[in-house]
């Protein structure tokens, strides 16, 4: 099970994170999990050792999806992505994108679901000008929060 920390902790420990292994970092709302967003962490996960989930703070989301969004709290996404065996780390953070944190972080791996092409993460251009990889990972078409919540209002 992995730890719901905040930023500055997470920050204390990269240092020893990063002795012998390689850090793996994605960021999302992950607002209703779904066997996407499970497939694609595994997915992250198997490309390095410890994978850190930055997720989007409720005020971002809203800002991000919508006024009725997100449909959990951010500590309840939290938690449920912390108990996950593939997520080591994740924490909550309220930029309008990431880019910040992973500077901060300099991961080995920056991983985003495949509805993103490499050229759109954020990021990127940063992880790869020192030798970072970039991933866009499978997607899995019709596994969305979106589509889950539009099958919900379709009783």
């Amino acid at each position: 099970m992995g730890q719901f920390t905040t930023e500055s902790d997470l920050l204390h420990q990269i240092k020893f994170l990063r002795q012998n292994k390689k850090l793996i970092f994605t960021n999302g709302c992950f607002d209703l999990l779904h066997v996407g967003h499970v497939r694609y962490l595994h997915a992250a996960k198997a490309l390095g050792d410890i994978l850190i989930v930055a997720l989007n703070t409720d005020s971002s989301v809203k800002k991000l999806k919508g006024p009725t969004r997100p449909v959990q709290i951010e500590n309840d996404r939290a938690e449920i992505l912390a108990s996950l065996n593939c997520v080591d780390f994740t924490f909550l953070f309220d930029d309008e994108t990431p880019e910040r944190i992973i500077r901060l972080i300099k991961p080995d791996i920056l991983a985003k679901g495949g509805d993103w092409k490499i050229d759109q993460i954020i990021g990127a251009p940063f992880v790869q000008s020192y030798g970072g990889k970039v991933y866009s990972l499978a997607f899995i078409e019709g596994k969305s929060t979106t589509r889950l919540i539009e099958k919900s209002q379709n009783k």
